[in-house]
């Protein structure tokens, strides 16, 4: 449904805090992003020897995948909990307290025992970590999103949406590129130290984020009363139909994400040790790309509609669940490189850049949060199972089983796109041009 209407907006050239607070929604992002993606690289790399010792190679790799996999299954708990708060409180308290969480989480990685001094306790608490990072992640991507999206002009809000998705490939690259620093380093440093160097970025977002302003719409809507008591059960009673196209449309985001820049960065590692610094090198680079093109794709929506831009993406990802590991099994540096750049810096980007406002507006604001957040980490709850399975799928039929996996994940998003309808067409567009053209003339 269409969430553009005059009346929610003070003005269609948005708040005066537009620019600072998508900056500041971003900042969060990546450092959240940054955060949670550093436990899928240990894990990738590191974590299958530390913790699980005592397993054979494939057994240890799966155990650490499916230690990943937790956070993932605790992050619809933390977006239906920080949804609620988000849609009956405000979106700035949300946002400001998951970075206290994720960063202690973080930090504490950093200093968690390994097998070897503790037993089968290190194992226990990584998970018992993990899922906290889980809720306290799940609990970031709404309200993040939402105050972009509702402090944004009406006529870029795809673009301002996508500038804190765009904070999410910024994570990614300083996370990966803080592992390619770190793996020069003796021993358990090689894996501690990004996670101890995330205390620095958790307080500089915290700084940045504190002084942000309320949203405008949020505002609006508790001031002449148009809150709901529950959002969390009114979006599952009002718009369950929306949760569910959410929960498609992510599917293949998510799991071309997890698919790519974890499993694929531990069967490299597996299968051409050498060329671990190179695959860690072409995530940091893709990453960067991604940075852009999220939101240079965020900024062509407001231009084409939401649709047919996540048709391109879902399409290009369905075209490339093959040549990915095709390319890769030739072990040229090159074409690694060029794996992670298409399938990170590219398609990934495309959906993600999309999303911010796409997901966004299949809510009302009494419910936005909620509603977006749940379909949205339901979804990554099951990405999250994407290495796992990958795993397993390889070690039963070989590559090939991984490159199915990522086929199915992005047929299920193309099917997701084509039964949701465009929430940014042309009439919309230019109603709202219409109308921001008469306020700059006022």
């Amino acid at each position: 449904m269409s969430t553009t209407t005059p009346a929610q907006r003070r003005s269609p050239l948005g708040s005066k805090d537009r620019v600072k607070t998508a900056v500041a929604a971003a900042v969060g992002t990546s450092v959240e992003n940054y955060d949670f993606v550093a436990f899928g690289t240990a894990a990738a790399l590191y974590f299958g020897s530390v913790f699980f010792p005592e397993s054979d190679p494939l057994t240890g790799t799966l155990l650490a995948f499916a230690t990943l996999a937790v956070g993932f299954v605790m992050r619809p708990l933390g977006g239906a909990v920080g949804g609620y708060l988000a849609d009956r409180f405000g979106r700035k308290p949300v946002l400001v307290g998951a970075m206290l969480v994720m960063g202690g989480a973080t930090v504490l990685i950093g200093v968690l025992p390994t097998y070897a001094q503790i037993g089968v306790a290190a194992p226990i608490l990584l998970v018992v970590i993990r899922m906290i990072q889980g809720l306290a992640f799940g609990a970031e991507w709404g309200g993040a999103i939402t105050m972009a999206y509702e402090h944004a002009p009406w006529h870029r809000r795809g673009m301002f949406a996508a500038i804190p998705q765009s904070g999410n490939p910024l994570g990614i690259a300083l996370a990966s590129g803080m592992f390619a620093l770190s793996a020069g380093l003796p021993g358990d440093w090689k894996w501690r130290t990004p996670f101890l160097l995330s205390a620095v970025l958790v307080i500089v977002a915290l700084v940045v984020r504190s002084r942000l302003s309320e949203s405008p719409e949020f505002q609006e809507a508790v001031a002449t009363g148009k809150t709901v008591k529950n959002p969390f059960l009114a979006t599952l009673r009002n718009d369950w139909r929306s949760i569910l196209r959410v929960i498609a449309l992510r599917v293949v985001e998510s799991f071309a994400y997890y698919s790519t820049a974890t499993y694929l960065l531990s069967y490299i590692s597996e299968r051409d040790p050498e060329l671990r610094s190179t695959a860690l090198g072409a995530i940091t680079a893709a990453s960067i790309t991604a940075v852009v093109v999220t939101f240079l794709a965020g900024s062509l929506t407001d231009r084409v509609g939401r649709r047919p831009v996540y048709i391109a993406g879902c399409v290009a990802a369905m075209l490339f669940a093959f040549p990915m590991y095709l390319m890769t099994n030739q072990g040229n540096p090159v074409l690694v490189v060029l794996v992670f750049v298409i399938g990170i810096g590219l398609i990934h980007a495309a959906l993600t850049g999309t999303q911010g406002a796409l997901l966004t507006e299949q809510f009302q604001t009494a419910t936005r949060t909620s509603g977006a957040s749940l379909g949205y980490q339901l979804a990554a709850a099951l990405g999250g199972f994407a290495p796992l399975i990958a795993a397993a799928l390889v070690g039963a039929f070989g590559w090939p089983g991984a490159s199915v996996l990522y086929l199915g994940a992005a047929v299920i998003g193309l099917v997701g796109i084509l039964v949701t309808k465009e929430t940014w067409p042309r009439a919309e567009r230019e109603r709202v041009a219409a109308l921001v053209e008469a306020e700059r003339n006022r």
